[in-house]
């Protein structure tokens, strides 16, 4: 069963990089965003003002990071409407792989797409970040898988429910980017009301400031349950609604 998924994971991989579009959006995008925002602190100000600059510091990173959760979940949304308007995904429903290894395989894709993505945004905008800075890579990539797998449930649920695949887009855009106007990144999250702050991107903001400044992951076991809770509640409810055709 391990082995079909791995195939199917690749071959959905494959066909995700023949759209050129679809890669520049997933993986150029970001990267090219971090870089210009990277260049533009270096040009306005000094590199001691760049180094204490919370916005450049922090907000830059965790801005492209959350724009790489959600270049995944549009993709996502996207790709599953088209399969399910063309009919693939009932065909794929008679093979022999189980439904959980077809939607794993997609899962499995994102991921990979973000792991790559992540890596060159932090190689590439070495040159134009505040030097002197300790950034902890790893955490702060565990942080964000975590944020990508309970967001991607959230974008099987709205998968699960749009009519036709040129809605998929449209309707996911208008979920999810005005959540993450309020998610705490542009506004303190001290100004917000108080159920703004228990959007899921407010406790994906909350994890990834947290974890990129290097506090300690006991700060943010709230913010960790509220993902979690996120991905529960949204893996049930697809499977209930989801539809296959």
């Amino acid at each position: 069963m391990l082995r079909g998924l791995w195939q199917l994971t690749w071959i959905e991989i494959k066909v995700f990089m023949r759209e050129p579009l679809g890669a520049v959006g997933s993986i150029v995008m970001p990267v090219l965003v971090f870089l210009l925002l990277g260049r533009l602190g270096r040009s306005i100000a000094p590199a001691r003002d760049l180094s204490t600059s919370t916005f450049f510091r922090v907000n830059v990173p965790v801005f492209v990071a959350i724009l790489i959760a959600l270049n995944a979940v549009l993709s996502l949304v996207a790709i599953i409407a088209i399969y399910r308007e063309g009919g693939i995904l009932k065909r794929l429903r008679a093979t022999p792989l189980r439904p959980w290894t077809i939607l794993t395989s997609h899962v499995l894709v994102k991921l990979s797409l973000t792991a790559v993505t992540l890596a060159l945004m932090l190689l590439a905008g070495r040159r134009y970040y505040p030097s002197g800075i300790d950034v902890p890579a790893f955490s702060f990539a565990i942080a964000l898988i975590i944020t990508i797998v309970s967001i991607l449930s959230l974008g099987f649920l709205i998968a699960s429910i749009v009519p036709t695949a040129r809605f998929a887009q449209p309707i996911g855009a208008v979920i999810l980017y005005p959540m993450f106007v309020v998610s705490g990144l542009f506004i303190p999250a001290q100004l917000l009301p108080a159920w703004l702050q228990h959007l899921p991107l407010s406790y994906a903001v909350s994890l990834l400031q947290g974890i990129w400044r290097g506090e300690p992951w006991s700060m943010h076991l709230g913010d960790v349950a509220g993902l979690t809770a996120v991905f529960v509640i949204c893996t049930a409810l697809s499977a209930r609604v989801f539809r296959w055709e």
